[in-house]
């Protein structure tokens, strides 16, 4: 955990991936997030995979480093806690939709700086999540077998949930902009991030838009070769598969020396009156012959010789493997300095836990946090935020506004 925002505090109301995801770079980065929760848990309390005890692995991985408040948001006073906790923060992140007892109308009264970054499903106030926003997007249709019928295949979904994970990033991201404009002008404001935006955007920023455009026609499905370049997944001898891929002259002329193919190459580009050394385009165009040449010598190697070759000559490639082996996999976790040792974890279950991505050399990463269990702040956050004394906390609790931790409700 690295300190970079120390003395930033951020009041967060969500659930699922995406706003939860927000307040979880926020605090690897040393802010101080409060999530508040409905008493029992909100909508993601209990998302899966459930351990045998009932805690939800998800939830536990998404909401480390941050502070947990338990209210009843089905009351006034709870709704009216939580939006002076939001005031008195000045910031909050949150999916909870604009026509609410948090719209940013209500939270800027008696706050006229309050930041308010407001995750949504579609601009024009539609619901959205991943699965449907991606349907919208045209990748799950170009995703698939290059042999299927265009007209009757299926799409294809992604299991990531990448457009949550891009838009909780873009959401820190918007929340740190807005504050430090609120530094320099005073001025506060609302921000609104449609899902739907983030998706449609993304794909157009990634210039997919364009080509569709000025091709006027669909992308084909490609099977696992990447589009516009050399790139597939290939097969050893003793049947592990493996990627590469070639996007730059020197990263082809390495695969050429390791796979030992320089004069059939030399071959297929006679035959073409093509170059492949300097030109994607010739390496995509041409691909299949290609592609044919690299398996013919991949079925003759075991995947050890060929991993030595492809690292001996500087290439890129990477075999694939089960997540369930990427999760045991040393160079990916157990070595990683990415990873910490497990910390106090709800669930009770003992696992690698991750730090903050980026990685800043001259300043220590520190030690993955734990998430909270459910309402282990509730007094805390009150007493210092709102000012609130042990007398109030106390009447609030028996009134079953707030609760305390629930760690051993389940």
């Amino acid at each position: 955990m690295y300190n970079l925002l120390d003395g930033l505090s951020v009041i967060e109301v969500s659930s699922f991936v995406a706003s939860p995801t927000a307040g979880l770079y926020c605090a690897q980065m040393g802010a101080e997030v409060i999530r508040v929760d409905q008493i029992g848990g909100g909508l993601d309390y209990d998302r899966y995979q459930l351990t045998d005890e009932g805690r939800s692995l998800s939830w536990e991985n998404l909401n480390r480093a941050k502070k947990s408040v338990a209210v009843d948001m089905r009351t006034g006073q709870g709704r009216e806690l939580v939006q002076e906790l939001a005031r008195k923060t000045g910031q909050l992140i949150t999916n909870v939709p604009e026509k609410s007892f948090l719209s940013h109308a209500t939270l800027k009264d008696g706050r006229d700086d309050m930041i308010t970054v407001r995750i949504m499903g579609w601009g024009d106030g539609r619901q959205a999540m991943d699965f449907t926003v991606n349907a919208a997007s045209g990748y799950p249709l170009m995703t698939g077998p290059a042999d299927w019928d265009p007209d009757t295949a299926p799409p294809v979904n992604q299991l990531l949930p990448a457009w949550d994970f891009i838009t909780g990033a873009y959401t820190a991201f918007a929340l740190l902009a807005s504050l430090r404009h609120r530094d320099a002008t005073g001025e506060g404001g609302e921000v609104r991030i449609p899902l739907g935006d983030v998706a449609i955007g993304t794909v157009a920023n990634s210039g997919a838009m364009a080509e569709m455009l000025y091709r006027g026609s669909d992308r084909q499905r490609l099977g696992n070769a990447i589009w516009g370049a050399f790139g597939r997944d290939f097969r050893s001898k003793d049947g592990k598969r493996f990627m590469v891929a070639a996007l730059t002259p020197k990263q082809w002329a390495g695969l050429v020396e390791a796979f030992d193919v320089a004069e059939d190459v030399a071959t297929i580009e006679a035959k073409h009156g093509v170059s492949f050394a300097k030109s994607d385009h010739n390496r995509f165009t041409h691909r299949e012959e290609l592609f044919a040449l690299f398996q013919s010598v991949a079925d003759t190697l075991d995947y050890d010789d060929l991993a030595k070759r492809l690292a001996a000559a500087g290439t890129t490639f990477e075999r694939y493997r089960t997540m369930h082996e990427a999760a045991n996999d040393p160079d990916l976790v157990t070595n990683n300095p990415l990873f910490g040792a497990s910390p106090d974890n709800p669930s009770g279950f003992s696992y690698p836990a991750p730090g903050p991505f980026a990685n800043m050399p001259e300043r220590e990463r520190g030690v993955p946090h734990p998430a909270p269990y459910l309402g282990a702040n509730s007094e805390e956050v009150l007493a210092e935020r709102l000012g609130l004394g042990s007398g109030a906390i106390g009447k609030l609790m028996d009134s079953g506004i707030i609760t305390g931790s629930d760690k051993d409700s389940l």
